[in-house]
């Protein structure tokens, strides 16, 4: 009897093994690249997959999103400014048979892309085109590494520059630089307005000077605003015609 028991192990426990190797069980999210004797032979999965043992292997791959942080790059901007870039990449496999075959090691070829393309972009604009225009930056470093990883069968769907360092120095320049848009914003503000009031009282002038009326009323209330604030001293404003009189009166006295 006993020798029979370890008769039947020994056939149902290399069965057990063949099997265990045999079964894989792949989520909704995984994919199975199959070969068959070194041959791409299919892609396989979700749930449950057979493989022949020794004849076919698989490699398994994710489908989900993948997020993968740049490391800080150090960038030269196109006017000599040296900052510290870091970015995100969110790509995904669409064609896993490709980036398989197609490339050795697919996330270690997009991060290495990837840092390459922040330099190269991101050199050849201004330190305010980074600072102001990011999404603009972000659209053109996506599409450039979708383009390369086409053919690897993956998709770059977003990039997302997150820091921009810049150094002490010229953290202090940029503020000065506001300082100085700001003051002269506030000066062109005060010398429109100082404008807008010179060509209303042109108006006021004008309008006045076809009423003569107008400009005595307009005397006799200067006269009643100086009395109020009880001054010592009043000061009878003397109309420009009432002048002309007395200056052509002393003209004819000296011929």
């Amino acid at each position: 009897m006993p020798e029979n028991i370890m008769s039947l192990a020994y056939f149902i426990i290399p069965i057990l093994i063949l099997l265990f190797i045999s079964v894989k069980i792949l989520r909704e999210y995984e994919r199975a690249v199959v070969f068959t004797l070194g041959r791409f032979t299919g892609v396989k999965g979700p749930g449950l997959v057979l493989i022949i043992p020794f004849i076919q292997q698989i490699v398994k791959l994710e489908l989900r999103t993948i997020v993968m942080d740049i490391p800080p790059q150090d960038v030269i901007s196109r006017d000599n400014v040296s900052v510290r870039v870091s970015a995100v990449v969110y790509f995904r496999v669409i064609t896993p048979e490709k980036a398989v075959i197609q490339v050795e090691n697919y996330l270690e070829a997009i991060s290495q892309l990837s840092q390459t393309t922040l330099r190269s972009v991101l050199g050849q604009h201004e330190l305010d085109e980074m600072l102001a225009e990011r999404n603009k930056l972000n659209a053109h470093i996506q599409q450039i590494l979708d383009e390369q990883t086409e053919a690897w069968g993956i998709k770059v769907s977003l990039v997302e520059i997150k820091h921009i360092d810049l150094n002490e120095s010229m953290i202090r320049a940029i503020a000065k630089q506001a300082e100085a848009e700001r003051e002269r914003r506030a000066k062109i503000i005060h010398a429109e307005g100082e404008m807008q009031a010179a060509h209303k009282l042109l108006e006021a002038a004008q309008i006045l000077s076809q009423q003569p009326q107008a400009l005595q009323l307009r005397y006799l209330q200067t006269l009643s605003n100086i009395a109020e604030e009880k001054n010592s001293t009043i000061v009878f404003p003397i109309p420009i015609d009432m002048l002309s009189v007395f200056q052509n009166a002393i003209s004819k006295r000296d011929a």
